[in-house]
């Protein structure tokens, strides 16, 4: 009997009207792999790239299409109530604005309003589509609610194109459904064998701090000094490791959606996130400073609100606490320690260097003078430096920039696993007589 969270698990899988759609069949075929009752729910578009007596002959039940061509006079609220999961891959602009909205205007849409178990929704369109503001507000609030979201891969599309908007592939879908289901249930993951390298569950048990935001410190009551930091790339990073398994706490001092069940500690300026990151990280075994934290601060801001009339103000500036730099003189055994460095120029460098100089695991430059990199963006392009290797990662999503920073540090908390195994067979085998 097989060991995955899936195993005897009933699972819709939502299929909506997307080139992707003949893609569902592998990925139900893989959910049943894994143990899942499978019940296929196809839209009337999906119906226009699929056919209706494939899903039927290969999943687990037949096909649902119709709100009211159904034996059960109530479908949707039969199969919401059934479901342990619901799965939409591939997931319609269309599809993704009427679930946000509330509009149940077919049996996909009503049975996921209907249901109270946990969905995972995989978008696939063409990239203006993905990039479209409405889209990317629509999915804001899906996971407001608690929705899980698997970003689309970079890649070809229908007629030619590439960019991001590909319906990532099969066993990934699947591998993310049992994380979903996992963290829902409680239950454990299955053997790493199971899993896909670098994606499932292969940082469950763990525990990883992530930082994101720039700090703001107060000149007055409404001014502060601050940086342009969006805090979207230590959301990314939150975002990978809590679907990778891991369990996530997020100190930030922006207001984005943090992953469903992160614990989230908000604060403001860099001694407040001292104070946080400091006192909660011997508790992590992964600790990612991506978060944009002030050099400096005012010596003596000003109580009341300084008036223009009286010219400018004279600021005297201090340093502010060095985080990622405390944090290495303070790391427990065994942890990993992740920074980030923003530079304009001379990237692999500077991140060599502040690699020593802070006494961390990893770092992780990049160069926000290039294009597409900013701090606003959704995109970013990173060097990723350790004492051992330098990797490239060119311009890409912010997700995608995420993991494989995940990769990287994970790969080197295995590494220092086995050195301390060794260390600790070494010493026993010299206390033998």
């Amino acid at each position: 009997m097989s060991s995955s969270p899936l195993a005897g698990a009933t699972v819709v899988l939502g299929v909506s009207g997307g080139i992707a759609a003949y893609k569902a069949v592998e990925v139900m075929r893989r959910l049943e792999d894994e143990g899942a009752h499978v019940v296929p729910v196809l839209t009337a578009a999906a119906l226009r790239f699929v056919g209706e007596a494939t899903f039927s002959a290969l999943g687990s039940e037949r096909a649902r299409t119709s709100l009211f061509d159904d034996e059960d006079s109530i479908p949707h609220t039969s199969l919401g109530r059934r479901a342990d999961l619901v799965v939409v891959a591939p997931a319609t602009a269309r599809l993704i604005g009427s679930y946000a909205a509330g509009i149940s205007s077919d049996l996909l849409v009503a049975t996921l309003l209907a249901t109270r178990a946990p969905v995972l929704v995989c978008p696939a369109m063409h990239t203006e589509m993905w990039e479209h503001p409405a889209v990317k507000e629509n999915l804001a609030t899906l996971r407001r609610r608690g929705v899980h979201v698997l970003e689309p891969d970079e890649g070809r599309l229908a007629g030619g194109d590439v960019g991001a908007g590909r319906l990532p592939p099969p066993e990934r879908i699947a591998a993310a459904a049992a994380s979903v289901l996992s963290k829902s249930t409680g239950a454990r993951p299955g053997p790493a064998a199971q899993r896909p390298a670098g994606q499932g569950q292969d940082m469950a048990g763990l525990r990883v701090l992530v930082t994101a935001g720039g700090t703001r410190e107060p000149v007055d009551p409404v001014r502060f000094i601050a940086n342009r930091s969006s805090g979207k790339q230590g959301y990314a990073v939150a975002e990978a490791a809590s679907d990778r398994g891991a369990a996530v706490t997020v100190v930030s001092t922006v207001g984005l959606e943090a992953p469903a069940g992160s614990e989230v500690i908000r604060v403001e300026t860099a001694a407040e996130m001292a104070e946080a990151v400091l006192t909660a990280a011997q508790g992590h075994d992964v600790i990612v400073m991506a978060a944009a934290v002030a050099d400096f601060r005012p010596v003596d801001p000003s109580p009341s609100k300084l008036k223009k009339s009286k010219g400018p103000p004279r600021l005297v500036l201090e340093p502010t606490v060095d985080i990622l730099a405390e944090l290495g003189r303070r790391r427990r055994e065994g942890q990993v320690l992740v920074g980030f460095a923003a530079e304009t120029g001379a990237v692999a460098a500077a991140a060599a260097l502040k690699l020593e100089e802070k006494h961390a695991d990893v770092l992780v430059g990049n160069d926000v003078a290039a294009e597409g990199v900013g701090f606003s963006g959704e995109t970013n392009a990173v060097t990723i430096v350790t004492r051992s290797a330098t990797r490239e990662v060119p311009l890409t999503t912010k997700r995608r920039v995420a993991d494989a920073v995940l990769d990287v540090a994970l790969s080197e908390l295995r590494s220092r696993s086995l050195l301390d195994q060794d260390h600790r067979k070494d010493q026993q085998g010299a206390e033998k007589p």
